[in-house]
């Protein structure tokens, strides 16, 4: 079986940013629900979109909220990040350029996706100095899609990008159970979750992902154990 290839997640699977999104979003709900805790949000909103893990958060705690506070916790939450942002140092988690590297040497190709929008998404990888052809193939954002994780939307778009019209060659790699629900629902070959983000391993283990790693560059191992005559 060859892969062609892999879909990874950014935050907490291969960029290490502190959680600092996940931080500032709950910065902004509990102004409104005091008695959401970060641990409600990494639960319910790991992920997803960040106007819909807002809101699934709310319905997650039992919380109600008009869409005019939903939007203002929203704007609230953009605007903390931008300045969040200003002074966030951010780097790759372990293993991740190896892997990357000899990834897009074996022929795989190697592409980011993420429930962030573009100005999100492409800040962090600006101050990875992470470059499109050279670290990594493409970068898929919530902004680039009309339905978001866990539908399989960004992964297919990817697969669309470079004709791969077999999703059984293509692995999802994610932090959160809703990455892999979105790989499951893309169709493909593998989904696996890695231990270094937002979910543990036994909340990981609740969306029945065919692997968990604690290092992701266990992922080779993983690809390389295929036949390629299978």
């Amino acid at each position: 079986m060859h892969i062609s290839m892999v879909v990874f997640d950014i935050a907490g699977t291969t960029v290490d940013e502190g959680n600092v999104v996940y931080r500032t979003l709950h910065k902004a709900i509990e102004k409104f629900c005091p008695a959401i805790s970060f641990e409600d949000v990494l639960l319910w909103g790991a992920g997803k979109e960040k106007l819909q893990a807002i809101k699934e958060t709310l319905v997650g705690t039992n919380n109600n909220l008009s869409d005019e506070n939903i939007q203002i916790i929203f704007q609230d939450f953009l605007q903390l990040l931008e300045k969040e942002y200003e002074h966030l140092m951010v780097i790759p988690t372990s293993n991740t350029e190896r892997l990357f590297s000899e990834l897009r040497k074996m022929g795989v190709l190697v592409v980011l996706n993420t429930g962030y929008n573009q100005v999100t998404a492409y800040s962090l990888i600006k101050k990875l100095n992470w470059q499109e052809g050279v670290h990594y193939d493409l970068l898929v954002t919530a902004s680039d899609v009309k339905k978001n994780r866990p539908n399989p939307d960004m992964i297919l778009y990817a697969m669309d990008q470079f004709a791969i019209q077999d999703a059984f060659t293509v692995v999802k790699v994610g932090d959160s159970t809703v990455d892999i629900e979105e790989g499951k629902n893309a169709g493909c070959l593998f989904t696996i979750g890695v231990t270094t983000g937002a979910h543990t391993k036994a909340e990981l283990l609740t969306a029945n992902p065919d692997y968990i790693l604690d290092d992701i560059y266990d992922l080779k191992k993983v690809i390389l154990s295929l036949s390629p005559t299978s």
